[in-house]
């Protein structure tokens, strides 16, 4: 077996589920790098509205406790966070991980909030 030539076949759905999503990102992040500045300008919008919308949610019900005012913080640091980054010009990697940081948070908040 030491001087076989045949492939092993160490195969699995999960692996192929993991490596299409990291191939996924990986498109993606190439995409976002070259062309970073008009893509960035984009985000800053869709990002804003949606971390907007997820605001507007957490102040729409009646119940101001402790935890809905934090969701709300993080929801307008992280929409900040990445706001800054854009401004600061920092590696298009740190760009777009905290575009898809800030994305991800402010829907869940919104989808949760509404079901």
């Amino acid at each position: 077996m030491k001087n076989s030539t045949s492939i092993p076949l160490n195969y699995s759905k999960k692996q192929h589920t993991s490596n299409a999503l990291a191939r996924i990102y990986c498109n993606i992040l190439t995409e976002f790098k070259s062309g970073q500045t008009a893509y960035a300008t984009i985000a800053i919008i869709a990002q804003s509205c949606i971390g907007s919308a997820a605001a507007m949610v957490l102040l729409m019900s009646n119940i101001h406790d402790f935890s809905k005012m934090t969701l709300l913080f993080f929801v307008t640091i992280l929409c900040m966070g990445y706001n800054a980054a854009v401004l600061a010009q920092l590696k298009s990697k740190t760009t777009f991980n905290m575009l898809l940081v800030s994305l991800l948070f402010s829907s869940s908040i919104i989808i949760t909030n509404l079901l």
